[in-house]
């Protein structure tokens, strides 16, 4: 491996590219698997920590290269016990993560993008635009960091959701490559079922999905079964319609034998309606599916309302009627702006 004076993301390396720069430094190449476990098992972004190196080691590192790592700006907790941070990235960007409780485990929701280009409608984190893709590293410090504050509650972190800011499937490879350190055995060795993917639908990306043999869940934003409110809601439906959607999680289902979930954000006077749960159900006969429907969480400037209780009620029991499973998602951290679609990086 050649080097310059200019410093590399070590993150960004294969172990065997550590191994090939520890021998040009006429170094031991088994320091190679030792720096690899302080990075992706232990999740270390210091090369101080790394105790176990000599100390020349560890200088030749740090002149060469640096972590593109994460650092709190600032944190807030809910009165439900949601936690969310809001991560200063190396390039002064900021984004969001949300570690959310449940009984006895935590599941944290991480970001894959600085803001989102898909500008749906009833989305903070839509109004900001799209900066840029998260590396493979600062996906996997969300992670990491998750794990620690789990661990200090003496608890556990037991689901990764990437739903937070971003559209995963538009920074395909870094969340993959994420996703491998977490699941791997010299990484995190979180199993890839307690994983789940959501995105807008990208069809094509879908269908990659299913080449690539993943074993996470995937969960599709969905929101309406009709062509003309779903691309006022999301103008990516535009470009990609529900029935091209609809082939890509066909395809999906035929190659992973997993049965994908649809999200559904309930939204007064707008998707609420006995027409749209109609509407919903045709469209789920198409393949096995489990439906999530969310209560929509106030989002400043959008004019969409919470779906009254008996709209929603009404809507849960035509889709049971259907045989259609149905999970009704109550989000937390409503009062410091973490819950579904109200991550916008305020700060």
């Amino acid at each position: 491996m050649e080097t310059d004076n200019q410093k590399h993301n070590i993150r960004e390396l294969s172990l065997q590219h550590i191994s090939d720069f520890l021998t040009e430094k006429g170094e031991k190449t088994f320091r190679a698997k030792q720096i690899w476990q302080w990075i992706w098992q232990r999740g270390t972004t210091d090369f101080e920590a790394m105790t176990n190196l000599p100390k020349p080691t560890r200088e030749i590192l740090e002149k060469y290269f640096f972590f593109d790592k994460i650092t709190p700006a600032q944190v807030q907790t809910a009165t439900d016990g949601t936690i969310k941070t809001a991560w200063r990235l190396h390039d002064n960007e900021i984004i969001e993560s949300v570690l959310i409780p449940g009984h006895q485990k935590f599941t944290v929701c991480v970001s894959s993008q600085v803001g989102c280009k898909l500008g749906c409608k009833f989305c903070a984190t839509g109004s900001l635009g799209f900066k840029r893709n998260l590396s493979p590293g600062e996906i996997f410090d969300q992670v990491v960091a998750a794990q620690k504050a789990a661990e200090e509650q003496e608890s556990t972190l037991s689901n990764i959701v990437f739903m937070g800011m971003g559209e995963p499937l538009l920074n395909y490879e870094n969340v993959m490559t994420a996703i491998e350190q977490i699941t791997a055995r010299d990484g995190l060795a979180m199993s890839p079922y307690r994983i789940t993917v959501s995105t807008a639908g990208i069809p094509d990306k879908i269908r990659r999905l299913a080449d690539d043999g993943v074993r996470f869940h995937l969960a599709v934003s969905l929101h309406s079964a009709k062509e003309i409110t779903r691309s006022k809601l999301m103008p990516v439906n535009k470009a990609y319609s529900l029935q091209q959607i609809a082939e890509s999680l066909k395809y999906f289902v035929e190659k992973t034998g997993t049965r994908p979930t649809l999200e559904y954000l309930l939204l007064k006077d707008i998707n609420d309606q006995p027409d749209d749960a109609k509407a919903l159900a045709t469209y789920c006969k198409q393949f096995p599916v489990k439906i999530n429907l969310i209560e929509y969480n106030t989002v400043e400037n959008t004019g969409f309302q919470h779906s009254p209780d008996k709209n929603r009620d009404e809507f849960i029991r035509f889709l049971e009627s259907c045989n259609m499973i149905v999970n009704l998602r109550h989000s937390k951290g409503k009062d410091i702006d973490a819950a579904c679609g109200q991550l916008a990086a305020k700060k």
